[in-house]
């Protein structure tokens, strides 16, 4: 696996968006489109965000390489819409776990989703040599599975009420990808 200092993290371009490494200017967007509720209803961790959560997280995570995060921007406007990211980035087992989040309703449904799995991923398993990219959805969000499986991730297993979430258990979805897969 090759490993990367943050400051030589390339840009990556696609058709629709571009995908750069997040910034410390990036929080304002981050803190706002994570706290919103129809991006918060996906995530397991649903607590308020802030933006010391944020600069923790960057500094903890980020600028260790424990996680590689990047801000998908969209091509034709210039504009920020989300962010994705490969996170307990493990050299040893040529690892990690994949997010991502639209977090402008606006572009939501057109693409940008499948578009930034395939271009982050390949990033991942080619530039950065992982063997394995693992992601969890949670049960009932087809929309994102459906994503992910078109990206070339493959469902491993459900895990029945796994978390619960807003009073009531819900299934996991684990899903991976692997180098010889490509």
């Amino acid at each position: 696996m090759l490993l990367l200092h943050p400051d030589e993290l390339p840009i990556i371009n696609g058709e629709k968006l571009t995908l750069r490494p997040i910034t410390d200017a990036d929080t304002d967007d981050i803190v706002r489109w994570r706290n919103d509720p129809s991006v918060r209803q996906y995530f397991l961790f649903r607590e308020t965000f802030t933006p010391e959560m944020h600069r923790e997280w960057l500094r903890n995570k980020v600028a260790t390489g424990k996680v590689i995060q990047y801000m998908i921007v969209e091509r034709e406007s210039g504009r920020s819409v989300g962010s994705v990211y490969l996170r307990d980035v493990d050299p040893v087992c040529e690892s990690a776990e994949y997010g991502i989040f639209i977090g402008e309703p606006q572009a939501r449904g057109r693409g940008l989703g499948t578009e930034t799995a395939r271009l982050f991923t390949r990033f991942g398993l080619e530039v950065l040599r992982l063997h394995r990219i693992s992601l969890k959805v949670l049960g009932g969000n087809s929309i994102a599975q459906r994503s992910y499986e078109k990206a070339g991730f493959r469902v491993e297993g459900i895990f029945r009420d796994y978390v619960k979430l807003d009073g009531k258990f819900t299934d996991v979805v684990f899903m991976a990808r692997l180098s010889e897969e490509e």
